[in-house]
C-alpha cells in the first residue's frame, strides 16, 4: 500500500501562497501545480517556468493573416473581377497595394487574436469535451492553492501551517 499522498493547501492571499512556495523549493519539494485567480506576479520564476512561445505563435498567424489578405487581393483584382478604376492598372498589384493595406493589416490582426486564443485552449486543454482540471471551483474566484505529492505528509503540512495556510485537504494518489 502506497503512502503517496496528493496534498492541497489553500490560502486567502497572494503574498502568503508566493511564501509558501518559496518555502517549499527552499526544502526542496517539488510543488505539482499552482491555481490562482489571477496572475501574481513572480509566481512563474518561483516555480521555474520556462517562457512560453505564444509571441512566436502570434507573429506566424500574422504572417499568415497578412499572406492570405495578399493572395485574397491579387486574386481578386487580377484574376476573378480586373476593373479599371481611375486609371489604376487591374494587372498590377505591386502599385495598387497602398490601397489594401488597411484589409490586409485587419486579416492579420483577425488570425492571430482568434488562433492565439484557439492556441491557448488547446494547448491548456481547455477546449470543449475536456474535463475540467481545477480540483477547486474557488481559486477562479478568491482563493489559492498549492498542490503537492508527497510522501513525507507531516513535514508538507508543517510548511503549509508556517506559511499561513486556511485549508488542507488530502486525496490517494
Amino acid at each position: 500500500m502506497s503512502t503517496t499522498k496528493k496534498i492541497f493547501g489553500i490560502y486567502a492571499d497572494d503574498d502568503d501562497l508566493l511564501n509558501g512556495v518559496h518555502a517549499f523549493n527552499d526544502k526542496g519539494i517539488a510543488i505539482g501545480e499552482v491555481y490562482t485567480p489571477f496572475p501574481v506576479h513572480g509566481l512563474d520564476k518561483a516555480l521555474g517556468l520556462k517562457k512560453t512561445r505564444i509571441s512566436d505563435a502570434a507573429f506566424i498567424y500574422a504572417v499568415y493573416g497578412v499572406t492570405i489578405g495578399a493572395l485574397v487581393t491579387y486574386y481578386t483584382m487580377n484574376h476573378d473581377w480586373p476593373m479599371n478604376i481611375g486609371g489604376k492598372p487591374a494587372f498590377s498589384w505591386a502599385e495598387n497595394m497602398p490601397a489594401f493595406v488597411v484589409p490586409m493589416f485587419e486579416l492579420m490582426v483577425f488570425c492571430a487574436a482568434h488562433l492565439m486564443s484557439l492556441t491557448f485552449l488547446f494547448r491548456n486543454k481547455m477546449y470543449p469535451g475536456c474535463p475540467p482540471q481545477n480540483p477547486d471551483p474557488r481559486t477562479t474566484d478568491d482563493k489559492f492553492m498549492i498542490e503537492l505529492v508527497s510522501d513525507n505528509v507531516e513535514a508538507v503540512k508543517q510548511i503549509l501551517v508556517d506559511t499561513g495556510v486556511e485549508e488542507i485537504t488530502m486525496k490517494d494518489v
